[in-house]
């Protein structure tokens, strides 16, 4: 049954300037804060003040904010306190941090908690202007999509577990891979390809989904399974990384000599994202040596993006890491992202564990990887996901 949205229920249009947004300023330098509030009305914006982190508490239990910016060194509730609260009940909301002091840690835990920008001061009027737009457009940008859910006629509903266990059904039967070169950009060759789940079904139509439904329904070993089933059959590659879920960690199959990926082991690296809690997962260390027992490689993924930060290292102690592709976004114009990818570059080189950035898109981001010291990329500068393992362009 398809809900109806009233029009007063969609987020309001905006034009390309993002004007008119419920802006949040936190800062306990009121001077600062009053300049930041007045070239911010000028530019359209409603703005609240808050002088302290509890101020800022009190005003978000109050109002709804379209974007909140806010000061990192500040007494008591500090900058990342704020984020760590509003994260708790509003995954949506972008919040700007500010900070005259950056570290690799702070910078760490602003990506890890979603911050959407990680300012250094002094911050240019116009630099400010245009992160509140596009946080504005960001904020507005996942209203709509949220607004849109009840309208998509093929959208599952919460309650209907029996629908959403046949639409898994069909989504593993017609369940394929995408596969995308990693490459060494110093020796202009490919050194493996990842093995990307891809779903043929309209209801569950990306890996989100697919996964999202498999949790629901408690089935993500199946969905783990053929994913596994799939990459055994995959062409023959110099390496293939292979991703898992955590829960994947919990299936036998997995440590099996008779599973069919455990017949290509010795080329096979198996990537687990940072994007989820091991907490779930008993030995975890104990796991993961028994798959290098099998050959299998070990990466770690998203990192810059986990949900635990650099905690996985110890338990996963991984051969590669797959730095987040929004660490590697317009890298060469954030210089507080080159100081964050340089010291994990560093720091896993001298652990022996090698580097891959992820999601790169243009010559610039590359070359400043490669001014950086980085040399395993993936991206679609490189070459798109295909069915078939394609030809990068080097």
């Amino acid at each position: 049954m398809r809900t109806q949205t009233s029009a007063a229920a969609l987020p309001p249009e905006s034009g390309a300037g993002a004007p008119g947004a419920r802006l949040l300023l936190v800062d306990d330098e009121r001077t600062l804060l009053r300049g930041y509030a007045r070239l911010l009305q000028s530019a359209g914006h409603s703005v609240t003040c808050a002088a302290s982190g509890a101020e800022a508490t009190a005003a978000l239990q109050r109002e709804r904010f379209d974007v909140v910016v806010t000061d990192v060194a500040m007494p008591g509730i500090s900058g990342l306190d704020l984020l760590r609260i509003i994260r708790r009940s509003d995954l949506d909301v972008p919040v700007v941090l500010v900070t005259g002091s950056p570290t690799v840690a702070s910078a760490a835990e602003a990506v890890e908690h979603g911050a959407f920008r990680y300012l250094t001061k002094p911050v240019a009027p116009a630099a400010l202007e245009e992160v509140v737009g596009r946080a504005v457009r960001q904020r507005r940008l996942a209203d709509l999509r949220r607004a849109a859910v009840p309208l998509l006629g093929n959208q599952l509903q919460v309650g209907d577990l029996a629908g959403l266990d046949a639409k898994l059904d069909l989504a593993l039967r017609g369940l394929w891979l995408a596969f995308q070169p990693i490459v060494s950009w110093s020796e202009k060759r490919v050194i493996a390809h990842e093995a990307l789940m891809r779903s043929s079904e309209p209801a569950l139509p990306d890996v989100g989904a697919v996964l999202d439904a498999a949790e629901r329904l408690n089935r993500v070993e199946e969905v783990g399974r053929r994913v596994r089933e799939l990459a055994a059959r995959a062409p023959a590659a110099p390496g293939l990384f292979v991703n898992l879920h955590p829960r994947d960690l919990l299936d036998d199959e997995l440590y099996s000599r008779r599973a069919p990926l455990s017949g290509i082991a010795q080329r096979v690296v198996l990537e687990v994202t940072e994007r989820a809690s091991l907490d779930g997962v008993p030995d975890v260390r104990a796991r993961i040596a028994e798959l290098r027992r099998l050959g299998y490689r070990i990466a770690l993924d998203d990192l810059g993006a986990g949900y635990a930060g650099l905690g996985s290292f110890a338990q996963l102690e991984p051969d590669f890491v797959k730095l987040d592709m929004g660490l590697v976004r317009e890298l060469q114009r954030a210089p507080t992202k080159q100081k964050l990818v340089r010291s994990m570059r560093l720091l896993c080189g001298e652990m022996s564990i090698g580097v891959i950035s992820e999601g790169i898109e243009t010559v610039e981001e590359r070359d400043a990887l490669v001014g950086l010291g980085c040399d395993l990329m993936q991206g679609y500068l490189f070459a798109k996901p295909s069915a078939q393992p394609a030809e990068p362009r080097l």
